[in-house]
């Protein structure tokens, strides 16, 4: 049998998989089951359908091989009337009886693919691994598609925390602590802080690396339509709803999802959330099945959500579900040279996608973007140099600080720090000038420029 396989790596794909075999004759479930258990991770097999139904319910299956001819109901009327239901199991349909009318029939009533009795093992292997493969397309190309349409034109993605300053080392030693473990992640901070890159961080370096990644933003989605969005709905669960559609995390299983400021969930859609990352369990809208799923759930707020909880906007159940390990992300002004780092990283990638002539950053602009207190955080920084690579040089003038408000007590290295990067911001990056003036001498600017990575 095995030198029949087609495929290099067919066992890979196929280690995975849950396949639910229908069929009434005793001696075709048994053979289905012993030529697939080999390479598959689960196989059920049913009888008959209401058999079939019930294991619908109770467990999520990749694929389904489903017998056209059955004592109680044809497979192409009950496919036809699971679809209806909700149910999205790809089904390969096998038959003994060949004719184009029941092809047509089967690939309306939602088959994946058609296969006649009799068939060999390496067969019915080959048609459970493409449509495997087909599926992994076809929610990869979604996937794909709705990030374009979403992610802002020309940002790159970025998949790893870049910096080497002691708080985002930190952060990055957590997550790979945690990179393999099915616990959710609660990543706060400030907007443009670099949550979701955090996330894509975990996620490429954990053993759901090959499988989707999905980042979803709850407050841009609007309230009455976030439940159909995440969990997917069936024909005419609502007006306007044509054909059935896989929700985002039934089509991102296997891999991880990022809801990005989670506080924005309405209460109904959080008490949806909180079922299913209790018990892994999605139910689309306008049916009664539940989809078993395995995910990796990582969620970003850049709220207090204690606060929303006592606003009475957030479920506190929520809150203590999701709030197993926090990780905060330190604002860009809490990076030390971070910044300048960031800065050439932008100005590589933002001067080849606008074909414009690099920048080289000269010891004034650096002193004047680490004297900054990037109140916007990486996004800021991204858009100054933006602007910088289209005005041809650096507006110093944009990064004025601003106002202060009440006067606090600044520890002495970082007035000394601030006062030192003023002097040569004035100066024009002259060290000697500025020791001049401060009234020190150069080696100890020297020193403290060094330590600041200028």
């Amino acid at each position: 049998m095995s030198e029949d396989i087609q495929t290099v790596g067919l066992t890979e794909k196929l280690k995975q998989a849950s396949i639910l075999v229908v069929d009434d004759e005793p001696g075709m479930r048994n053979f289905m089951v012993k030529t697939l258990s080999p390479y598959c991770k689960f196989v059920a097999e049913a009888k008959d359908v209401a058999s079939a139904s019930a294991l619908l319910t109770q467990n999520h299956f990749d694929v389904m091989i489903l017998d056209n001819m059955m004592p109680d109901k044809k497979g192409i009327d009950w496919l036809a009337e699971q679809r209806a239901q909700g149910g999205f199991t790809d089904t390969i349909m096998v038959t003994a009886y060949a004719d184009l009318e029941t092809a047509i029939q089967a690939i309306r009533a939602g088959a994946a693919d058609f296969v006649l009795k009799p068939f060999r093992s390496n067969q019915i292997l080959n048609a459970v691994r493409r449509c495997i493969q087909m599926a992994q397309l076809r929610r990869e190309n979604m996937l794909l598609l709705r990030e374009l349409d979403t992610a802002d034109i020309g940002r790159k993605r970025r998949s790893k925390l870049i910096g080497k300053s002691k708080t985002i080392a930190a952060v990055r030693d957590t997550l790979d602590r945690v990179k393999n473990v099915a616990t959710p992640i609660l990543i706060t901070g400030a907007s443009g802080s670099g949550k979701e890159v955090a996330a894509r961080h975990m996620h490429v370096s954990s053993s759901r690396a090959d499988m989707p990644f999905v980042a979803i933003n709850c407050a841009t989605i609007p309230a009455d339509m976030i439940e159909i969005e995440l969990f997917g709905h069936v024909a005419a669960a609502f007006p306007g709803a044509v054909s059935a559609r896989e929700g985002l995390l039934p089509s991102a299983r296997g891999g991880t999802v990022f809801l990005d400021e989670v506080s924005a969930l309405s209460l109904s859609a959080q008490s949806a959330l909180l079922r299913v990352l209790e018990d892994g369990m999605v139910r689309p809208v306008g049916t009664e099945r539940d989809i078993q799923l395995d995910l990796r759930f990582v969620l970003a707020t850049s709220a207090s959500l204690s606060e929303e909880v006592a606003k009475g906007r957030f479920r506190e159940d929520l809150l203590f579900r999701i709030n197993i390990l926090e990780i905060v992300m330190p604002p860009l002004n809490q990076r030390e040279t971070d910044v300048i780092v960031l800065a050439e990283l932008f100005l590589d990638d933002i001067s080849s996608r606008l074909s414009l002539p690099p920048l080289e950053i000269d010891p004034a602009t650096r002193a004047a973007m680490l004297r900054h207190t990037w109140p916007g955080n990486i996004r800021e920084l991204r858009n100054f140099i933006e602007r910088s690579l289209i005005y041809g040089h650096f507006p110093h003038e944009t990064l004025s600080p601003p106002a202060k408000g009440q006067e606090q007590i600044e520890t002495l290295e970082h007035v000394e720090r601030e006062k030192i990067l003023q002097a040569l911001e004035l100066v024009g990056g002259n060290r000697s000038e500025a020791a001049r003036r401060l009234g020190v001498s150069r080696k100890t600017i020297d020193r403290k420029c060094a330590t600041w990575g200028l």
